[in-house]
């Protein structure tokens, strides 16, 4: 396939928080975007803003609903003719509330957002670009992807698979000598509007529900030091806060005698 000669950074979820501030990072870098969420608005709203302070780069909006299967892969299809260079899934959602009593139509659009349009969207993407270098997959995960937090169990066990689907798939990129990498973000508690949604109220207060947190600009900035490295995951301490970059956390059981045979 021919392909524009420009590379592109793909941001899902980039309407607000993270994914917003993640995507003027990048532009500040001269990278061209391809920004990706349901509400055109605000995407119109990030595009005006990058052009102002980068005229120079190219900001594709593509306005989806990505917790709908057939949206994930008319999306990544409608990508085709264009050059990617790095993937950024950050598209999610997060829901506070004990399991018996928990919103099962709210669980099932976060499953399929947070699960199954992340894993076909990585894996469409590591399909097509394994090869390439300088390449690279980033998926948000959370701290929660790594401890179990009390009344967000079912968003924490969204969280873990995205932690183990994307270290595992950073061991196989490596044993495979692929030339893509694949890292995660695992961010703790951000000011965002992740607060509103997943407690389902219309305003969020931040100092009074954890006092300390980061700023969405502070973990766009995360996220370039991730970017930046060799390493695989990049995570804050729930505790302290503090950002490390890490190895893959979970074992990775690639020389035991009872693995499958090939």
């Amino acid at each position: 396939m021919k392909y524009e000669t420009k590379g592109y950074t793909v941001i899902t979820g980039a309407s607000s928080g993270i994914g917003y501030e993640t995507a003027k990072a990048f532009a500040a870098r001269g990278k061209n975007l391809v920004v990706v969420a349901r509400r055109k608005d605000c995407l119109k709203a990030l595009k005006n803003e990058i052009l102002e302070k980068c005229p120079t780069v190219d900001v594709i909006i593509k306005t989806v609903d990505l917790s709908v299967l057939e949206n994930v892969y008319q999306f990544y299809s409608s990508l085709q003719g264009l050059r990617l260079e790095t993937w950024v899934n950050n598209a999610g959602f997060g829901n506070y509330g004990s399991v018996a009593q928990q919103d099962l139509g709210k669980i099932d659009t976060m499953i399929r957002l947070n699960i199954e349009a992340l894993t076909i969207l990585s894996s469409l993407f590591v399909h097509d670009y394994k090869d390439v270098p300088e390449t690279q997959l980033i998926n948000i995960s959370s701290c929660g992807g790594y401890t179990i937090v009390p009344t967000a169990v079912t968003y924490c066990a969204t969280k873990f698979y995205v932690s183990t689907f994307t270290e595992g798939l950073a061991w196989e990129l490596m044993e495979t000598g692929a030339k893509m990498r694949a890292k995660v973000l695992a961010p703790a508690a951000t000011q965002t509007e992740f607060g509103k949604k997943a407690n389902n109220v219309d305003a969020y207060d931040y100092d009074k529900a954890f006092g300390t947190y980061h700023t969405s600009k502070q973990m766009a900035e995360f996220l370039l030091q991730l970017y930046d490295s060799d390493s695989t995951l990049g995570i804050v301490d729930r505790e302290t806060f503090r950002f490390d970059l890490r190895s893959p956390m979970f074992p990775y059981s690639n020389h035991s005698i009872h693995n499958q045979k090939p």
